[in-house]
Formats: structure tokens, C-alpha cells, sequence
């Protein structure tokens, strides 16, 4: 094969989301003039989506900016084109460490419609804290004391509590309060249950520092700006792809001589040469269809990461008030089950039961902008479970559910959104974790582009980007753009090989 420059040569990119627009950008500023995205639906942004609650701005999909501070290349993007407001931007909201958990002003409510004293509950916060940061430990460390986080947590909070507080009439609650943090954290991590996550890589994840905030004009106005920076009718929208066909397998096997290594096959049947393809679909897509979407078929080793890796479901129910019945510094209402002491998972009946894992409430703040917007978490099969339900009988069982915590039967929410994200079927789930048994090797081999190294066949001809490829930011919006950034460089150095750095010892 002849070298020849970069810029002629044809770069495909599948999935419209911030990870492939941001590859598209970067490989497009460094003169690269054949880059196209094809999208299977009819819009940009993938889980960046913003939407409406009555005209108000909600989040569907992507919420916060994480860790805001100036290692973090959205927040930098997002203060170069202007879409946050000065208190995001301030150099004390960046310095804020708060290592992924902010500080919330919290109520807490409990299921026999009791708001509990803070000072009560505190005890409780604080060692569920601690022992959070002492499972992020366990990465460092030669070998985690046990498999899963959830586990962990578990064992360790419930010795704590029964030492410490052996006396204390508040142990049995605060125990529940435990439990109610376990959910949190599975919202957190997208996963049904915290036995689910690998304690040894837990800690792989990197909190940035920073004060979470979020855009004032709602997380699509970055994609806009991206997207206007863009060619115009650089993306083929509506194209979900069949078949990517690598190796020139396609060439081969077509009566017509193939122009490239590498032909994307759509399900409409339409069918796209390049010579290079970047694969920025969700896990969860790939996960269910890995064994048909690539010809020849992922490596043997690709795959089976793809199988170990997690990937869960964490959905919003957003509701709308017509007054506020909550305090007005408070930013977010945990919910207690006065049962839940135990921390066992139990089997119940997910038609009566599901609403038990909605963990917490926020507040959606400033009032001036949201009026009185309140919104729930709920993760796993639960809220897998929610999302079939249709819109009334969610919204009557969570009115029954505030009604019962506040002990107040008059509450009663005009409207409600939700978030679907496991019934979407290009993402089926909101983002990865590290499952049992998984490491940043299975990480790393997802991100590694084929052919694999050592193949005499053209290089690059498929590489990989978005959320769950990146090791210490995986199921994060920087996450997914820095990864779609390290694969156009990718592509960017194999053309254009810098000269080693010859350094002088001075």
C-alpha cells in the first residue's frame, strides 16, 4: 500500500455522540478532509439530551458537569463558549474537592412519614463515607479483601454499627440509611446492586476536582456549539449500521472491487467505504450485538471483555409542583425504609416493590430558573422495570410514595417526565461500571483498535472510543469526548509520525 497523507484518506465515525464529534473535530482541524459520522437516530448528542418539563430545562440524559476544574475538557469547553454561570466558573468552585460526592443539604424522610434530625442520621453518612473511600483504596493495594463493593459496604457497616452503636436507639435507622446509600451509590455507578462491582478496580475511576454544576441553558447547548464547528452535512443521520466488514472481507466477497479496507454496511442497505472506522456506540449496544456487528468477528479476548465489562440503568423521574413542600435550602430528600436494617437484596415482587429503589429526590436549583421541579433516581432492574410502565401509574405510585414519606396525603405533582434509557435500543442502559471480576485490562482491550498489533493487513482499519474505553473516566461525558480525542490521535500520528524527541541531559 502506498503512504500516503492523512487527509485524503476516508475516516468514518459511527455514533454522533460528544465522543465522536469530538474525534470528528479534532481530526478535521488537523486537515483531515474525508471524516464522516453516521448516526442511527435523528439527532446529535447520544446520552447528552436535554429536554422540557413544562418549558422548563431538564436533563434526560447527561446532568452535570463532573468535577469542574481545568483538567476536565468539558468544563473548559463549556467556559470557552460561554455556557456556564460565574459561580461554576470561579477558581473556588474549582479548588472544591469533594471526591465525586458533593456536599448536599439533605432532609431525610422516613417511611412511617417522619423527617429525621440530620445530626441523628450523621453518624451514618459519615462511616458510609469513610468506607467508600477505603473501597477506592483496594486498587493500589496488593488484593481487596473481598469481591464486591456492595459486599464490602455491607460487612463493614453493619459490624461498625453493631459496635458503636450497640445502645443507641438510632442504630436500626441508621442501618436503613445505609441501605438507602447503597442505592444512591448503584445510581451512581449504573448498576442494579453494588455486589455487582469489582472492589480491587473500583478506585480506577478518578474523581476531578471541582463543585459538580451544571448548564444553565441545559448540556445540549455544548453539543450545538460542537456541532456548528462542524462541515456542514458531516453526519448521516437516521443510518443505524448492520455490519461493519474489516479486512476487506467485503471486497472480497462482493462481485464489485471494494475501494477501501473497510466497508460500513447499513441496515437500509446502503453500504460506505473507508479506510479507517472509529466505533463509538454505547457497550450496552455493543453487548448485545458485538457477535454480528463486526466481519470478520471481534478477537476472541475483545469480546469476552465486552461480556465481563458492566453496563446498568439509571433513570430520572422528573416531577413538576405547583408549590414547594420541602425547606428552601434543601437541595436533595433521601427516603428511608424503616425495614431495610438488615441490607439484605431482597426478591420481592418487582409490581409492588419496584419503587423501593428510588433512593433520593433533588431539587432542582435555582427556583427562578425550574420553579419547583423535583427529580427522582432509580437504578437497576427496578428502573428497567419502571420503564415499562405507562406514564399515570408511575406517576400515581410516586405520588404515593411522597405522600407516605412526608406524611402528608395532599401532595400531589402536576407533571412527570422520565428518563427510558434501557428501552432505547441503541444505548440499552445509561453507562459502564467495572463488573465483578473485570479490570482495566478489559478496558484496555476494548479500547484496542484492530487488526491487533503484529497483523501484516492495513493498520487502524476499526478503532474504538466512547465512555466505557476510557480507565479512569469511564461512564462520564469527559470521559467519552477524551477518549473519541485519543483515537483521531491515533489516526493523527500514524500519519504524521512526530520525530522522537531527542532530549539533552542539562
Amino acid at each position: 500500500m502506498a503512504f500516503h497523507s492523512g487527509v485524503d484518506s476516508r475516516v468514518l465515525i459511527v455514533g454522533c455522540g460528544i465522543s465522536g464529534i469530538g474525534a470528528a473535530q479534532k481530526l478535521i482541524r488537523q486537515g483531515f478532509r474525508n471524516v464522516r459520522i453516521i448516526e442511527a437516530t435523528s439527532r446529535s448528542g447520544g446520552r447528552v439530551q436535554t429536554g422540557r418539563l413544562d418549558g422548563k430545562i431538564i436533563e434526560i440524559g447527561a446532568n452535570w458537569i463532573h468535577g469542574p476544574s481545568q483538567k476536565n475538557p468539558v468544563f473548559r469547553l463549556a467556559c470557552q463558549y460561554q455556557l456556564l454561570d460565574e459561580e461554576c466558573m470561579s477558581e473556588e468552585n474549582q479548588s472544591v474537592d469533594i471526591d465525586g460526592l458533593p456536599p448536599f443539604f439533605s432532609t431525610w424522610l422516613s417511611s412511617s412519614g417522619k423527617k429525621l434530625e440530620a445530626e441523628v442520621m450523621a453518624p451514618a453518612v459519615e462511616v458510609f463515607l469513610t468506607l467508600r473511600k477505603k473501597c477506592k483504596e483496594f486498587y493500589n493495594s496488593s488484593r481487596a479483601p473481598m469481591s464486591s463493593v456492595g459486599e464490602f459496604l455491607k460487612t463493614e457497616a453493619l459490624r461498625i454499627s453493631n459496635d458503636e452503636w450497640k445502645e443507641d436507639e438510632a442504630r436500626k435507622l441508621r442501618q436503613a440509611l445505609f441501605s438507602t446509600l447503597l442505592k444512591l451509590e448503584c445510581g451512581i455507578s449504573g448498576t442494579h446492586t453494588m455486589d455487582d462491582v469489582d472492589l480491587g478496580s473500583f478506585g480506577m475511576y478518578n474523581s476531578l476536582p471541582g463543585l459538580d454544576c451544571t448548564f444553565p441553558g441545559g448540556y445540549d447547548g455544548l453539543i450545538t456549539h460542537m456541532m456548528n464547528e462542524l462541515p456542514k452535512d458531516i453526519v448521516l443521520f437516521n443510518k443505524p449500521v448492520k455490519c461493519i466488514h474489516w479486512n476487506n472481507v467485503h471486497s472480497r466477497s462482493s462481485a464489485k472491487e471494494g475501494t477501501g479496507p473497510v466497508t460500513v454496511e447499513c441496515i437500509n442497505g446502503e453500504t460506505f467505504e473507508a479506510d479507517h472506522v472509529i466505533v463509538t456506540i454505547p457497550l450496552g449496544y455493543m453487548k448485545k450485538h458485538h457477535d454480528t456487528l463486526l466481519n470478520p468477528p471481534l478477537p476472541q479476548h475483545k469480546s469476552q471483555s465486552i461480556q465481563r465489562l458492566g453496563f446498568g440503568t439509571n433513570n430520572k423521574i422528573f416531577l413538576e409542583f405547583e408549590q414547594p413542600f420541602w425547606d428552601e435550602d434543601c437541595e436533595v430528600m433521601f427516603l428511608i425504609w424503616e425495614d431495610e436494617y438488615d441490607l439484605q437484596n431482597p426478591v420481592s415482587d418487582m409490581k409492588t416493590a419496584w419503587i423501593r429503589k428510588l433512593s433520593c429526590f433533588t431539587v432542582l436549583k435555582p427556583t427562578e430558573r425550574y420553579g419547583h421541579i423535583l427529580c427522582g433516581w432509580i437504578a437497576g432492574h427496578e428502573s428497567e422495570y419502571m420503564e415499562t410502565l405507562c406514564e399515570e401509574d408511575v406517576l400515581r405510585t410516586v405520588t404515593q410514595l411522597l405522600q407516605r414519606f412526608t406524611g402528608n396525603p395532599t401532595i400531589a405533582p402536576r407533571k412527570l417526565v422520565r428518563s427510558r434509557w434501557f428501552h432505547d435500543p441503541y444505548t440499552f442502559g445509561s453507562y459502564s461500571y467495572v463488573a465483578n471480576g473485570c479490570s482495566g485490562q478489559d478496558i484496555d482491550n476494548l479500547a484496542e483498535p484492530l487488526p491487533l498489533t503484529g497483523s501484516n493487513a492495513q493498520p487502524l482499519q476499526v478503532l474504538f472510543a466512547g465512555e466505557a474505553t476510557h480507565k479512569s473516566f469511564f461512564s462520564t461525558v469527559h470521559g467519552a469526548l477524551l477518549a473519541g480525542w485519543r483515537e483521531a490521535d491515533r489516526l493523527i500520528s500514524h500519519y504524521n509520525p512526530s520525530p522522537r524527541k531527542v532530549t539533552a541531559n542539562l
